[in-house]
């Protein structure tokens, strides 16, 4: 099971890390950040003229939540810890659940103090702020922590504050503040890891489909190698970070945080080493301009093979 590190971050706020360059988010993600907080919601609707009381409150409050995980995931999970399913199928069960995002107080530094009657200083008292907790991922990635019970949050940090919230919220959410990660229930019997692009994808509230069987993201990586003639095939498959390992041994296909995809590129014989370099740094400069590749693929392996005769 992977180890995320806590990090505590005062909110609101965020960004990319000190001394690290932040990833340029695609136009129609930052538009709705721009728009969140504003005078409609996620789903363009104006917020003027309704009616927070009543059924509508519940809307907003989560008022009759019981805290129990939604029904969807865990049946979308027992679906993957079954073979049945796939991590495309978890993820589509988060676009209409509810989470907990932990919120934890932060005491403050004390204020500056004012001047009393006789030139002396008072102390301001000291005030707590609320944090946002995010983790820190094994590749130095900033991560944020959901969880899909109040259970499960409180087994993880008993002081922690549950605050209720759509999981596309979360992830809006998680994009503003610079994270590329969401860690499912960090610390359970099942973690499970929801990368940038599906990410992306839950904060637009957009289906999302895994690079490694996105045949658009297949047939482009083909066109791509045909600038190479040394490349006579390319094949993408699950990298070897897609599965990852309940508490118990168990491996699961999906959720992990590693390599998503890997790519074969089956190479003509008789290529020396100062060629299949060339090849590949050719092939990286390629795909790391392509917008379409940098949106949809996550992380990548590449594995070289020799062509058949």
């Amino acid at each position: 099971m992977e180890h995320f590190p806590k990090d505590e971050q005062a909110a609101p706020g965020g960004g990319a890390a000190p001394g690290k360059a932040a990833r340029q988010l695609p136009g129609h993600i930052a538009a709705a950040l721009a728009g969140a907080g504003g005078a409609t919601d996620s789903a363009g609707q104006p917020w003027a003229g309704r009616s927070l009381a009543g059924d509508d409150a519940a809307i907003h409050n989560f008022e009759d939540d019981d805290g129990a995980a939604d029904p969807g995931y865990l049946a979308a999970l027992a679906a993957l810890a079954a073979g049945e399913g796939d991590e495309a199928g978890v993820v589509a069960s988060l676009a209409a659940a509810r989470v907990f995002v932990p919120i934890l107080a932060r005491l403050a530094e004390e204020g500056e103090g004012a001047v009393g009657l006789h030139g002396d200083t008072l102390q301001a008292d000291k005030q707590a702020d609320m944090a946002l907790v995010t983790l820190k991922a094994p590749d130095g990635r900033t991560a944020m922590p959901l969880f899909t019970s109040a259970a499960s949050l409180t087994a993880w940090h008993p002081a922690a504050r549950p605050v209720a919230v759509y999981a596309a919220r979360a992830a809006l959410s998680a994009v503003a503040e610079g994270a590329e990660l969401l860690v499912l229930d960090p610390g359970s019997e099942f973690t499970f890891v929801v990368r940038r692009p599906a990410v992306w994808a839950l904060a637009q509230q957009r289906p999302w489909t895994p690079s490694y069987g996105d045949p658009e993201l297949a047939r482009w990586l083909g066109s791509a190698a045909a600038g190479f003639p040394a490349v006579r095939r390319v094949e993408i498959h699950p990298g070897g970070g897609v599965p990852s390992a309940a508490a118990d041994g168990t491996l699961l296909p999906g959720g992990g945080a590693g390599p998503e995809l890997k790519v074969v590129l089956y190479l003509e014989d008789g290529l020396d080493a100062a060629g299949v370099q060339s090849v590949v740094a050719g092939l990286n400069n390629a795909w790391t301009r392509n917008e379409m590749f940098a949106e949809r693929v996550d992380s990548i392996e590449v594995k070289l093979q020799r062509a058949a005769p």
